[in-house]
């Protein structure tokens, strides 16, 4: 495995670190804080929005070095988990968790570049699930030890270990990953060329909607767990592990499908079977064993529909290479902010947790439909 895309890989853990780590530690930040676990839920879409906002300014940015744009990026995740981890009141978190996202899209952008261009052209899909499998080492051990520390400690240790990794990812990036060619330069309009084609928007929008649905279950899976499933609030961090596990496979398993089969096909058959797996948790979620077994699954879906992807969108995306490939991770997080916000409505509502499962069912089968579409449009059968 070459060394700089396991650089490439420090960046995605510091990232998900950040992004996902607010799930598990939720209840002690609102406890300590003093607002609603509602309202703390905006400290997930205030990352999200934060991805929005970031990923264009590589409109400006893409005529510089890809090493040189990856090492801004890092500074960028090392001052929002600073910020974070100092942050005197909500208002303040909430600020912080803004900054650490503007990053997110941009980073994972650039990153897809560098990797497919290390890669030979048959296993560009598999440089690619070494890039995101940050993601999902973070959510394996990253989450989990963040969340214990919370709870243990304090919910600022979290942030504390994602200043250490950020710092590391600094490091590695300087040292292992190659002065690569900036991107030919056609002009600024040319980089939103891509998007007057409906290939990208199929991918992009079956993206938000797939990634969505499955949020609306996974920014409550704490409550889900505890509430329903009989979990005991010591039991978190290893059905976080598990969670984790279930990403890494699916993120290793649809990476080297999507080297031999349609990825559109492979994005599309896992977002169509996370759909099923969301309308078997909200009927299953109070048989406790079963709903964690489900949930592995449904997290493998998560993050096995990234890989291809990601990696569809820069073949769809000539001129604006860049742009596209952090619209994903835009659209990732536009799902993450609204799947959080309706998974919500049915809690605040008055019903059952389990309820935001059902509510994720519609948009996650929407994706795999516009992803169906895609592939009888845009792809041959394989």
């Amino acid at each position: 495995m070459k060394k700089s895309l396991v650089a490439l890989a420090f960046g995605t853990l510091a990232l998900g670190i950040t992004e996902y780590v607010m799930m598990g530690i939720l209840a002690d930040v609102a406890s300590s804080l003093n607002v609603s676990i509602t309202k703390a839920g905006h400290l997930i879409s205030a990352y999200a929005l934060g991805v929005t906002s970031g990923a264009p300014l590589l409109t400006v940015a893409h005529k510089y070095g890809p090493k040189n744009i990856l090492l801004v990026l890092a500074g960028v995740m090392l001052c929002g988990a600073v910020i974070s981890s100092l942050a005197p009141d909500y208002y303040t978190l909430l600020v912080a968790r803004f900054i650490s996202g503007l990053p997110h899209g941009a980073y994972f952008g650039v990153a897809s570049i560098v990797a497919v261009r290390l890669a030979d052209e048959k296993h560009q899909n598999s440089a690619m699930s070494v890039m995101v499998a940050g993601m999902t080492v973070a959510n394996l051990l990253g989450v989990p030890l963040g969340t214990a520390l919370s709870s243990g400690i304090s919910w600022r240790v979290p942030f504390v270990f994602v200043i250490a990794v950020s710092i590391a990812v600094l490091y590695y990036i300087w040292k292992w990953v190659p002065d690569i060619e900036p991107l030919p330069d056609h002009g600024y309009k040319r980089q939103f060329g891509f998007l007057k084609s409906g290939a990208p928007w199929l991918i992009i929008i079956a993206t938000m909607l797939g990634n969505g649905g499955i949020f609306c279950w996974y920014s409550y899976i704490s409550p889900i767990l505890t509430d329903e499933g009989g979990f005991t609030e010591a039991m978190l961090p290893m059905l976080m592990i598990a969670a984790g596990g279930g990403m890494v496979i699916g993120n290793i398993l649809c990476g080297r499908l999507s080297d031999k089969y349609s990825p559109g096909r492979v994005a599309g058959y896992t977002q169509g079977l996370a759909a099923v797996v969301l309308l078997a948790i909200f009927f299953l979620s109070r048989f406790g064993w079963v709903s964690a077994a489900l949930m592995v699954v449904c997290t493998a879906c998560l993050f096995g529909a990234s890989v291809p992807q990601q990696f569809l969108i820069l073949k769809h995306a000539p001129g604006g290479e860049m742009l596209g490939g952090a619209s994903i991770q835009m659209a990732f997080n536009l799902g993450n902010a609204f799947g959080a916000f309706c998974g919500g409505l049915p809690i605040d509502a008055g019903l059952p947790v389990n309820y935001a499962a059902l509510a994720g069912v519609p948009f996650a089968f929407a994706g795999f439909c516009l992803l169906m579409i895609f592939c009888k449009r845009y792809e041959q059968r394989q």
